[in-house]
């Protein structure tokens, strides 16, 4: 089979994990070899799994960045990448690379930050994607279709991993850019 990249992405709390786990087991089912890859400093709900915010779970190996992603794909038919907004724009190398030696690489992003701005990874990767899967969720104070992950915390970093203690999907109305 030819490689291909799928790029599962949206704001938190969308089920990017759900539908991660949901094609990775589908693969598994369907008899391929397959790893599923998450960026080691995301420890939120399990250090070795794959966990959708609704409690869903699969194998995963923590790596502690892009460098890694190739080595722990190899043997494998199908990789799935979670969180990938933490690795940084070396990702999308190495998932063109997995693409090209015919692997079926499904990844999962956040693909805006706090501010409503785009993660560098996500528009290369987008361009590369040979299928986009946009999820929204239910925004936290108007029920509207929401499309952005509202920090509830005064931290101007990157990226603050955290869960609903931290975030709240949010639509266009509702979201405040800092």
């Amino acid at each position: 089979m030819p490689g291909r990249l799928e790029l599962i992405y949206g704001c938190m709390f969308s089920g990017k994990t759900t539908e991660l786990i949901r094609r990775l087991t589908d693969a598994q089912s369907a008899g391929r070899r397959v790893v599923a890859l998450k960026p080691a400093r995301d420890q939120r709900y399990a250090e070795r799994e794959l966990v959708s915010h609704a409690g869903q779970t699969f194998a995963a190996v923590p790596i502690d960045g892009p460098g890694q992603i190739e080595s722990y794909a190899e043997g494998f038919d199908v990789v799935g990448l979670d969180e990938v907004h933490f690795y940084g724009l070396e990702a999308v190398e190495a998932c063109r690379k997995l693409v090209a030696e015919d692997k079926r690489v499904i990844v999962a992003s956040v693909d805006t930050d706090h501010r409503g701005r785009p993660f560098a990874v996500f528009p290369p990767l987008q361009a590369a994607a040979d299928e986009l899967v946009h999820r929204t969720a239910r925004c936290a104070r108007c029920g509207g279709e929401a499309e952005f992950s509202q920090r509830m915390i005064e931290d101007d970093s990157p990226i603050v991993v955290g869960g609903a203690d931290l975030y709240e999907p949010r639509c266009r109305f509702c979201f405040r850019r800092h």
